[in-house]
């Protein structure tokens, strides 16, 4: 069995290769049923600590398994906020193929499917990112935009403005403009494509401050009591998902509207599944605003997981 550390993880899984195999994926006969999610009980944080187990397989091929933590203050402790790790299994044999740093391949495949949305939803002249977090995902999300979109300049806001600088310096090698900025609601508003990852319980972006034409990829808020954009965002907006089934009960963003009436599960257009393989077709509108909100899937990880097999293999 292969060991695979994060730093080979994020050598094998390149932009635009990833979104690729992603975009491939959603179109296959992967198995995936429904992921447990555990909330323990920390005496030690204001938040519990959350346990996510997420299984896939493709018949005759491998299969794999997810095994992450969620601890949301581990920022205040020096640690990251998911740790854990991804088995990949041989489903002939039953083997263990690899053991692989999951944090690493969570960040690089959430990105792509952020991606692989913005590919089908936003505009294709879109040239403005506004990245709001300062987390690890901030500069993976920046290199995966803009590897399918044309982007030209680069905004990142965080609570911490040193940590928006940091993240700029760590995508200096994309050579792409990028500014760490601190009025919110001014770069909104100017932003072709807002991506959104952080842990607010509380929304950050507002429907008032939108302009036609604008993507929002909002990636956080993973839990129900989690909101990173009003309800105004999604009245105005086109809305879609990464897939259907956990997005109307895992994210507060889609489930909290849901149960409040301020939308409908019909209101949600369609997932990343429709949408490759062309069994819903989108054709926007120059005025349109679309949302893309994801939850994650464990389709997602086996496919990312079979590319660093591949290139570990191949080195």
């Amino acid at each position: 069995m292969l060991f695979i550390n994060a730093e080979t993880v994020h050598q094998a899984l390149t932009f635009p290769k990833l979104v690729n195999a992603l975009q491939v994926a959603f179109t296959e006969n992967i198995q995936v049923p429904p992921r447990l999610h555990f909330d323990i009980e920390n005496p030690k944080a204001s938040r519990e600590t959350t346990l996510l187990m997420m299984p896939a397989w493709q018949v005759g091929n491998v299969a794999g398994i997810k095994l992450v933590t969620v601890a949301p203050e581990n920022g205040q402790k020096n640690l990251p906020t998911i740790q854990g790790t991804y088995l990949l299994l041989d489903v002939d044999t039953g083997s263990m193929k690899a053991m692989m740093d999951a944090p690493s391949l969570t960040a690089k495949r959430t990105a792509a499917a952020s991606a692989l949305a913005s590919r089908y939803l936003s505009r294709k002249d879109s040239n403005t990112l506004l990245v709001i977090g300062t987390g690890t995902l901030a500069p993976h999300l920046i290199a995966a935009h803009a590897s399918v979109r044309p982007i030209k300049q680069i905004f990142v806001w965080g609570r911490n403005f040193k940590k928006a600088q940091e993240v700029c310096q760590q995508v200096a090698y994309l050579n792409i403009s990028c500014t760490a900025v601190e009025d919110l609601e001014c770069y909104v508003k100017q932003a072709d494509i807002i991506s959104c990852a952080t842990m607010s319980t509380k929304p950050l972006i507002f429907g008032k401050w939108l302009k036609e034409g604008q993507h929002l990829d909002m990636v956080g808020a993973y839990r129900p009591d989690m909101r990173e954009m009003d309800d105004e965002c999604l009245t105005r907006s086109a809305i879609f998902v990464d897939n259907f089934e956990s997005a109307v009960r895992e994210t507060g963003d889609i489930a909290i509207p849901l149960a409040e009436s301020v939308i409908t599960k019909n209101d949600i257009n369609s997932d990343l599944f429709a949408l490759c393989r062309n069994t819903f077709s989108f054709n926007r509108d120059k005025s349109d605003i679309t949302v893309f909100k994801s939850v994650g899937h464990a389709l997602e990880d086996l496919a990312a997981a079979k590319l660093v097999f591949e290139f570990v293999e191949n080195s």
